[in-house]
C-alpha cells in the first residue's frame, strides 16, 4: 500500500509533480506542491490549483505555500464528484492499466510501477484531445 500525491497541470494533462510515500503526510503533499511551484514559476498568468476537499490540502503550511507564491487555490465543492474528474479520471487510467490483476510483492516494485508509468502518460500516450500527441509533446509543440 502507498499514496500518490499527484500535480497536473489542466492545459495539457501533464502529471508536473508527485510524492510517493508509505502513508499520507504533510511531507509528501508539500514536497508535491513544492515541485509544483517550481514547475510552473514561469506561468505568466493567474496560477490556480486545485484539489478536492482532503485534509492535505486544508492545512496551513499547504495554504500558506500557495498564498506565499501567488497561488489562487481552487477546491472542489463539498459532495460534487465532478469538480476534480480530471484528476479522478487519471487514477482510474493508472489503476486499470498497471494495477488491477498484478500483485506488487513489495512498496518499492509498486512504487517503480507507478512512477515508470507517470513517465510513460506523460511521455507517450496519446490523447485525441491533445492532437494525438501525448501531454510533454503537446507541450513542447508550442514552444517558440
Amino acid at each position: 500500500k502507498l499514496y500518490l500525491d499527484p500535480f497536473m497541470d489542466m492545459y495539457n494533462s501533464e502529471i508536473i509533480s508527485y510524492s510517493i510515500s508509505r502513508k499520507p503526510s504533510s511531507q509528501a503533499i508539500v514536497s508535491a506542491l513544492t515541485q509544483a511551484i517550481e514547475a510552473t514559476n514561469d506561468c505568466k498568468y493567474r496560477r490556480p490549483f486545485h484539489s478536492d476537499r482532503g485534509w492535505a490540502y486544508q492545512m496551513k503550511v499547504y495554504n500558506k505555500m500557495l498564498t506565499k507564491n501567488k497561488i489562487f487555490q481552487s477546491m472542489s465543492r463539498k459532495g460534487n464528484c465532478y469538480d476534480n474528474s480530471v484528476m479522478e479520471n487519471f487514477f482510474g487510467v493508472l489503476k486499470h492499466k498497471m494495477y488491477y490483476g498484478v500483485v506488487y510483492y513489495s512498496y518499492d516494485e509498486l512504487k517503480n510501477a507507478i512512477e515508470k508509468y507517470i513517465t510513460y502518460y506523460n511521455q507517450y500516450r496519446i490523447k485525441s484531445k491533445l492532437n494525438w500527441m501525448s501531454p510533454v509533446e503537446y507541450r513542447l509543440s508550442f514552444v517558440a
